[in-house]
């Protein structure tokens, strides 16, 4: 990643916006633009096309799990979300992560917490453990069957990159996949780099939500199963 970091921060709070706006332009980090609705916050993202949305959930008009699910279903041209609220309840996550968000914050999060996520999720990486993202899928999300034939390109993938991907899902970083699988780091990133081209998918949040959804792992079941 080259060039500045972008950013646009959305809440219907003007002194939470404020607040943001200086912890981020105090490290260096640009903000675009502001949107005090879900509504307008589309259209900043189109408009200025960053790296990072800040996103309250409750707004008005258009609250902030349907516009990250506008935003990242329009073609988001590499933009990430990062959930931030007062809310810290599972739901909230959950479906934040269904709509494509790449992370998850309260909106006490210290300043050097903040700019430390924004960086993080702007470099690829999800914000949100795959542990705490397994426990959510597990007790929200029964098997998609609709989604499971929407993704039978699991069948691209090769038996090791499957294999990785199911232990993935189990909640394991890439130093556990590599001591689990007698492997390399280097070589587990590159697995796990693959499986995300290959599936399209933005992070390893996403491709817990996944293997869930296609039933390559089941909620509730043995670790690493199906």
């Amino acid at each position: 990643m080259s060039g500045p970091l972008r950013a646009v921060i959305a809440d219907d709070q003007a002194l939470v916006r404020t607040g943001f706006r200086m912890i981020l332009s105090a490290d260096g980090i640009e903000v675009t633009a502001e949107a005090a609705d879900g509504a307008e916050a589309v259209a900043a993202v189109r408009s200025t096309r960053p790296d990072v949305v800040l996103m309250d959930i409750r707004m008005p008009r258009m609250d902030g799990i349907e516009a990250t699910r506008q935003i990242m279903s329009g073609g988001a041209n590499g933009t990430r979300v990062v959930i931030l609220t007062t809310y810290d309840l599972d739901h909230y996550v959950y479906a934040a992560l269904t709509a494509g968000a790449s992370g998850f914050l309260l909106k006490d999060v210290s300043p050097e917490h903040l700019v430390a996520a924004v960086r993080l999720v702007r470099s690829g990486d999800a914000l949100l453990s795959p542990t705490i993202t397994r426990r959510l899928i597990e007790r929200f999300a029964p098997r998609d069957e609709a989604k499971a034939d929407l993704h039978r390109d699991l069948s691209e993938l090769t038996p090791r990159e499957l294999e990785v991907l199911r232990l993935l899902a189990t909640g394991l970083s890439n130093a556990e996949l590599a001591d689990r699988l007698t492997l390399s780091a280097t070589t587990v990133k590159t697995h796990v780099a693959r499986i995300l081209s290959k599936l399209g998918l933005r992070d390893r949040v996403q491709a817990v939500v996944l293997a869930y959804e296609t039933g390559l792992i089941s909620p509730g079941g043995p670790s690493g199963t199906t």
